[in-house]
């Protein structure tokens, strides 16, 4: 009662789009400064905010899309927008200031949303949800998705044992390399959105 080849193929099309390691240093740079404990909570509130945001758009994102009149590119676009605010302030500092230390929870935006529930994972779950035919490959798909994000809240509560190796000064080089990657993200997911327009005109 288990599609394995569909769990494997749900899963590393997951685990591409959502990428665990390059997640790393953008968790690094974004919880620097934090208490361990509140670290080792937001892991698991990020993995948590992205399973339960890719679970309702699993359930019915076609329709939450299609009631808000919403096209998959113009979300593509808005995410990969949000992104580039975020890199900017990684790569000018302005991350690393108290107000946006304590004060904004970083597990629910960027990192929940829409670095790892962006729109790449949540078509993803859409169209694989939809093609599911019966109870063995829904059962793969979902088995994927929980898979996904068990790896994820590992791979970013492990990551902190990087923060100790490397420092203040290691964090800094970390949250300006995190922007760059995370404003090439940005730009790729807007010029992907930007695509599908043209292509659906």
């Amino acid at each position: 009662m288990f599609d394995l080849a569909l769990f494997g193929s749900v899963f590393v099309t997951l685990f591409v789009i959502m990428d665990p390691p390059g997640t790393t240093p953008i968790f690094l740079a974004l919880t620097s400064g934090r208490p361990l404990k509140v670290q080792r909570k937001m892991a698991m509130q990020a993995a948590a905010v992205a399973f339960g945001v890719i679970a309702v758009f699993a359930v019915g994102g076609q329709q939450i899309l299609d009631y808000l009149h919403v096209s998959v590119p113009a979300l593509m676009v808005a995410g990969g927008l949000l992104l580039l605010l975020i890199s900017l302030d990684l790569l000018t500092g302005k991350a690393e200031e108290p107000t946006q230390t304590k004060d904004v929870n970083a597990a629910l935006v960027p990192l929940g949303m829409p670095l790892l529930a962006g729109p790449g994972a949540i078509v993803t779950v859409i169209l694989a949800v939809q093609d599911a035919d019966g109870v063995k490959e829904e059962l793969a798909v979902w088995a994927a998705i929980v898979a996904i994000h068990l790896v994820l809240w590992v791979t970013m509560r492990y990551s902190l044992l990087i923060i100790r190796l490397i420092k203040e000064g290691g964090v800094v080089l970390v949250s300006r390399l995190a922007g760059m990657l995370l404003a090439t993200i940005a730009v790729q997911q807007i010029a992907n959105g930007v695509t599908e327009f043209i292509r659906q005109a």
